[in-house]
């Protein structure tokens, strides 16, 4: 039997379209301000632009998101991973290795923001 259209997930496409919509408004968010109180005081509370960022960096899946790691525990020093979505599978993208742990929150932070500026 043939039908006139495939049968979609159109919850896929609300979700996506949510999506847009959400990043679109996080954008103008994104100010010199917002990125100094992040790199000031990384954990904690924040401003309410701030807050928002954040919550939106930390939904979603693990897959494709961002993270630390760090090679020696006896050592501080960390990598910033992004997850595979399979256990123990990390792959490291940076080689530079940051000697604190808010200066890695830091650098997380950073490269979210400038991807959700680019897409």
């Amino acid at each position: 039997m043939d039908y006139p259209f495939a049968a979609t997930d159109r919850q896929l496409d609300y979700h996506a379209e949510f999506d847009r919509r959400m990043r679109r408004h996080l954008r103008t968010l994104v100010s010199d301000a917002v990125i100094e109180e992040h790199r000031r005081k990384p954990l904690g509370q924040h401003s309410d632009a701030l807050d928002r960022l954040l919550n939106y960096f930390r939904r979603g899946g693990m897959a494709g998101k961002l993270g630390l790691y760090q090679p020696d525990p006896a050592v501080p020093s960390y990598r910033i991973v992004r997850f595979s979505g399979m256990r123990g599978a990390p792959s490291v993208i940076e080689a530079e290795a940051h000697g604190s742990l808010d200066e890695a929150y830091h650098a997380v932070f950073l490269r979210r923001i400038d991807d959700l500026l680019e897409r």
